[in-house]
């Protein structure tokens, strides 16, 4: 027996209409068309669907165990195929997000929120296990956007610009650095250096100063939460450097120190990676959008 959904659906109008006359008129086709179409239905299943004589049309028993199929199944098609407009007008859509920084969360989470008033329809998800492995599962479609200060060139996959910011010197105030206007790499050499729990070459205070001045730090302490680095700083127990967005609160605490590292001015590019078929999707667009002026405030304060 070869069954289709406009089967199952003639089945359920031909029972919601209580007759061939309306039921045609529900699925916008004859009524000769409709006939014929049932007769080779009940040809096909080699038994009578409806109850002939009666007024109005009534299903058989055969009849009533296909609509039981219909009220299962064509809701699920029914929700399928609003899936799929929604997919196709950008109304829907999924959002998993890797992190290659621990310090983004700190205006990730209110980029987010503005992302969720928009677009509530969206699956938003942040995979933050994935983040030594981020841009591999980008290409695997794990995940749908890397957040990441380190652009590399990935065939099928786009380096979106959101927004520039200074690595900052942080200590505690009482720390013999804090006569100083601008840290530079030398300075470290007496320091405990507390970082995020990553990799050197994931460390804007080794890419951009250290590592290419060969300086090494008196020691290095590794801390997963920015709360508790600020807390050890705070109690002289080492120094840091953070992005400038995580600092704004702390500017003009008297307990910290902030400074500028040199010499020179050191500016780092944050950057959202996307495939190359996503990046123009409406909720992806707007969400770029929101990575790209919202952290800003948080800079400025």
């Amino acid at each position: 027996m070869h069954l289709e959904f406009r089967h199952l659906r003639t089945i359920r109008a031909i029972h919601q209409a209580g007759g061939l006359a309306r039921a045609a008129d529900m699925l916008n086709m004859t009524q000769s068309a409709l006939s014929h179409q049932v007769k080779g239905l009940e040809d096909q299943a080699g038994i009578e669907l409806f109850v002939r004589r009666s007024k109005p049309l009534k299903l058989s028993a055969a009849g009533l165990r296909m609509l039981r199929l219909a009220e299962r199944i064509l809701p699920e098609i029914d929700a399928l195929e609003e899936e799929f407009r929604g997919l196709k007008s950008g109304k829907t859509g999924r959002l998993h997000i890797a992190i290659e920084c621990h310090a983004c969360f700190e205006w990730l989470f209110p980029v987010l929120e503005l992302f969720r008033r928009a677009w509530p329809e969206v699956d938003v998800d942040i995979r933050a296990g994935l983040a030594f492995g981020a841009l591999p599962a980008l290409m695997r479609e794990e995940v749908d956007l890397v957040i990441s200060s380190d652009p590399v060139k990935l065939d099928g996959v786009i380096f979106n610009p959101l927004f520039d910011y200074h690595p900052v010197f942080v200590g505690a105030a009482g720390n013999p650095l804090a006569a100083k206007e601008v840290v530079e790499a030398e300075d470290f050499r007496d320091q405990m250096l507390i970082t995020y729990p990553v990799s050197r070459d994931k460390l804007d205070v080794f890419t951009e100063l250290l590592t290419p001045a060969k300086v090494e730090p008196r020691g290095t302490r590794q801390v997963e939460l920015t709360a508790v680095i600020l807390m050890l700083v705070a109690s002289d127990r080492g120094v840091s450097v953070l992005p400038d967005w995580v600092l704004r609160d702390i500017k003009s605490n008297a307990d910290y120190i902030t400074r500028p590292l040199g010499p020179g001015v050191i500016t780092k590019r944050l950057y959202a990676a996307t495939r190359d078929e996503d990046a123009t999707k409406p909720f992806m667009a707007h969400f770029l959008k929101l990575g790209r002026s919202e952290p800003v405030k948080l800079q400025r304060g």
